[in-house]
């Protein structure tokens, strides 16, 4: 310390330059946080597989929405300027590859007009990079739209867009509210207008310096960032660099009223004081160090300010040094007298309880925390549109898609089946209404679009059940048909007989004989006839119907030639005779129509017959009761939806499932689980079998989330806590002392969040606490709490090493450390205060946890607990070492 007193001003100065030219060189921590984006799942999280799936298949693009919310229901003017958008929206290029006009037909106005008539939904599906879709929603949105017309642009990325945007804004007012309220906190505790700029340089020296070494460390190690990264160093490091602040400070101030030198008092406050600090310095920056070994990078991103607490601490080492021996007493100018170097009155108090009676102070405490505990459910919310609030456009189309077609249908979940070969054919087509079907019968699903069901209603025709009925019903037509036509050969033998009959004798009598044949040829035929259709009704052989019918029409064939025939013969007479080969001729085509109607019949049966045939040969009949004509894929009606569910080179397809609940709620995080579960036992013993198969949308992503982020917390807490056990003990020289610290803090976490709970479930109504808060708000809390703890154990060390007793030196080190330890921590919680006004509902809900822990550390738990446990033990609180003398 001599030698940084010496060399001040060459460090002092040193230590500027160098925080401008990193300043200066840097890359945007800012744009890099955003360029991160929102969640950062790994890539072998079930939504990341589905979107590599669809980007590698050339299906990667992304969905807004341009939402209609009207005042009355749909009427022409309404459809003529909607249209009229829709128009100018097709005119755009790139990042636009298609526009679904909800007036195209009949089908895409069920889907796209709400029940009520009142909301109109047009889905724009766009590809390129996120910044390209922003540009292209502020676009349409000055450009297309205009300030008359209401409609909102929504979608997945336009929502995240929003919740970056809004970060950064609660960033910059964070920064500024956190800056005036430290100075106006300092102000009023060294009641000093030179004291409260000393934490402001140091830290903001260390906040400019520590973002520039994060910004490279991103730039060259990849190093993981996100929106959180900067909030949480300017939150830390102003406040737990205050915090060191004023602990050098009042022991600084300490020393001057001893009667030491200036310099004397420096070297004197970093040997006791700078010891603590170092201490504390260490286990926070092994807490947040421990962050690195989380797989999730939003958690791991946290792991920056660890870089903030190193350089944190040269600062401290450097800086506060320089100003102590260049201001020397009017560092505290104009007071005389510092509040913070008084004995705190308050904890002197509580020492009578904690030091005295030790178990009633240990119930008192329980009293306070214990009934929280109970109310604690660990209700967890995933819903993204909560951090931004309803004020943002993104958010309002959303609700209006809510409100008009139903909480799910605004972000689908999607289930992906991907093979390296074709899986879109007639024999596996019903493979994937099987799925759909099954998913449809999960709890908490409304419906799922697919090839098979693309309007998300099933078609029955696809169904065995339904084609043998419709084949029972064109038997039935055959039947009738036979009948038809035998009506109509009777008729023709009836006209024969009766044109026979009218023929002069002597006349023709060659042709009459003809026609006569010709009259018991068609008799016979209709017998035939009578017993083809009571053979097809009683033993329905298809084939054996077929033979028999092709039989009769060449036996038809041969009496219209007959009758042809005679009725040229006719024709060619003079005299009444000739005027009957009109009537001959009409006969005659009365049965070449039966023949064609025969034809017909036999057609429509041997048609049946190859169906029925498919179906005796189809496995996926047995299997799915459903069943694909050869050719249906290929027919005109299904282009439309090959292109929308089929995905590659038909070697893939998507399933759109549409919950019954909003998609970002627990609920339907439940409702992707069970069907993650379904899909699973369904597809064993199928072509899908030994497909990829992985899930996307919104619920997907969230469900994924839910998974991380639980592992990784339990997994990163218990390095955190470990870490911080081995630390503590080398440093305290025992056991039992991180132990308790340890337990406190969990104590303190678990009511602090439960406390939080109640706020913002029970009286906000949200679903639940943010899922990233649990993480942060553990981390920060007891990072930072194990701060006062260090703060009067330490000084309890230092006390017990003079030789006083376990009770007396815990009594002394609370009288010292009391007022600190407090102005500390309502320093470090209006730190944290300064997130309320961010507008983000996670750096709420984390503020909330840190703010009420801190202040129920620093007045309930630290006091009165602390001090319990510790001459509990008495000497044994140093077990297994003993006490140095």
């Amino acid at each position: 310390m001599n030698q940084i007193i010496k060399w001040r001003w060459p460090i002092a100065i040193g230590l500027v330059v160098v925080t401008v030219l990193l300043f200066l060189i840097s890359p945007n921590l800012t744009q890099q946080a955003e360029e991160a984006g929102t969640f950062q799942l790994p890539e072998n999280a079930d939504s990341q597989r589905a979107a590599e799936i669809l980007e590698n298949a050339g299906a990667g693009q992304d969905t807004i929405s341009l939402v209609f919310p009207l005042d009355e229901e749909l009427n022409e003017a309404s459809k003529e300027e909607i249209g009229a958008i829709v128009e100018e929206l097709e005119q755009l290029g790139a990042p636009v590859t298609d526009i679904l006009d909800p007036f195209e037909s009949e089908e895409i106005e069920d889907q796209l007009v709400s029940e009520n008539q009142q909301t109109v939904l047009v889905p724009v599906t766009v590809e390129g990079t996120n910044e390209e879709i922003i540009e292209l929603v502020e676009s349409i949105r000055s450009d297309i739209i205009g300030e008359e017309t209401t409609a909102y642009l929504t979608g997945e990325a336009v929502i995240n867009n929003d919740v970056n945007l809004s970060a950064q804004e609660g960033l910059e007012r964070t920064e500024i509210i956190t800056v005036v309220l430290i100075f106006a906190l300092l102000l009023a505790v060294f009641r000093s207008v030179v004291t409260p700029f000393i934490p402001l340089v140091a830290v903001g020296l260390t906040y400019l310096i520590s973002q520039s070494i994060v910004s490279f460390f991103i730039d060259w190690f990849g190093f993981p960032v996100s929106n959180y990264t900067q909030i949480f160093l300017v939150a830390i490091l102003f406040g737990i660099g205050t915090d060191y602040c004023i602990l050098l400070l009042s022991r600084y101030k300490e020393e001057l009223s001893a009667g030491q030198p200036v310099e004397t008092a420096i070297v004197n406050t970093y040997k006791t004081a700078g010891r603590t600090l170092l201490i504390s310095g260490l286990a926070v920056f092994i807490g947040f160090f421990a962050i690195g070994f989380a797989d999730f990078p939003i958690f791991k991103s946290a792991v920056a300010v660890s870089v903030g607490i190193a350089v944190l601490l040269l600062v401290l080492f450097t800086i506060v040094p320089f100003f102590m021996a260049v201001l020397k007493e009017k560092l505290f100018w104009p007071s005389k007298k510092s509040v913070s170097h008084n004995d705190s009155k308050l904890w002197t108090r509580l020492s009578g309880l904690s030091v005295n009676r030790p178990l009633i102070s240990m119930a008192v405490v329980a009293i306070i925390t214990i009934p929280l505990l109970f109310t604690y459910d660990d209700d967890l919310s995933y819903n993204t549109v909560d951090e931004i609030g309803s004020d943002y456009e993104s958010v309002k189309g959303l609700n209006a898609i809510e409100d008009g077609f139903g909480a799910g249908d605004s972000l689908p979940a999607q289930v992906i089946i991907s093979s390296d070969e074709d899986i879109i054919s007639e024999g596996t087509v019903p493979y994937i209404e099987l799925i759909s079907e099954e998913i449809s019968q999960v709890e908490g699903v409304d419906s799922v679009r697919a090839i098979t069901r693309p309007t998300g209603e099933v078609i029955e025709d696809f169904y065995i059940d339904r084609q043998l009925a419709q084949l029972t019903e064109g038997l039935d037509e055959a039947q009738n048909g036979l009948g038809e036509v035998q009506s109509g050969l009777t008729e023709v033998e009836a006209g024969l007989n009766e044109i026979t009959g009218q023929i002069p004798s002597g006349e023709s009598q060659e042709g009459a004989g003809g026609l006569g044949e010709a009259a018991g040829g068609l008799g016979q035929i209709n017998e035939q006839l009578g017993l083809v259709s009571q053979g097809l009704q009683q033993s329905q052989n298809i084939p054996q119907t077929v033979e028999q019918i092709a039989a009769i029409q060449q036996q038809l064939g041969a009496v219209q030639e007959g009758i042809s025939g005679a009725a040229g013969q006719i024709e060619a007479q003079s005299g009444q005779a000739a005027g009957l080969g009109e009537g001959l001729s009409q006969l005659a085509e009365g049965v070449s129509a039966s023949n064609e109607g025969l034809t017909q019949i036999s057609e429509g049966l041997e048609s049946a017959v190859t169906i029925m045939e498919e179906m005796s040969e189809s496995e996926a009949v047995r299997d799915t009761a459903v069943f694909i004509p050869q050719g249906t894929l290929e027919s005109e009606d299904f282009v439309q939806v090959l292109d929308r569910y089929a995905i590659g080179e038909e070697t893939g397809t998507k399933l759109e499932v549409i919950l019954e609940d909003n998609p970002y709620s627990p609920q339907s995080i439940e409702t992707v689980e069970r069907i993650k579960t379904t899909v699973d036992r369904v597809v064993v013993d199928t072509p899908f079998e030994d497909a990829e198969i992985a899930y996307g949308g919104i619920s997907s992503i969230n469900s994924d989330l839910d998974v991380i982020s639980s592992n990784d917390f339990t997994q990163t807490v218990t390095i955190m806590l470990i870490s911080l056990f081995i630390v503590l003990a080398i440093l305290f020289r025992s056991f039992i002392m991180p132990l308790y610290m340890i337990g406190s803090l969990l104590l303190t976490y678990f009511t602090s969040i439960a406390f939080a709970e109640l706020i913002f479930v029970n009286v906000f109504d949200f679903d639940g606490i943010s899922w990233a808060v649990p993480f942060f708000g553990f981390v920060m809390l007891v990072a930072l709490g194990v701060d006062y703890s260090i703060f009067l154990l330490d000084r309890f060390r230092e006390e017990a090493l003079g030789g006083l007793s376990v009770r007396e030196a815990m009594k002394v080190s609370m009288a010292k450390m009391g007022t600190v330890i407090i102005t500390a921590a309502i320093i470090l919680a209006g730190t944290f205060g300064a997130m309320m006004p961010s507008g983000v509902l996670s750096l709420v809900q984390i503020a909330t946890i840190v703010i009420t822990g801190l202040l129920l550390y620093g007045l309930i738990v630290l006091p009165l607990l602390i001090p319990a446990i510790t001459v509990s033990f008495d000497n044994g609180v140093w077990w297994p070492f003993k006490k140095k003398k």
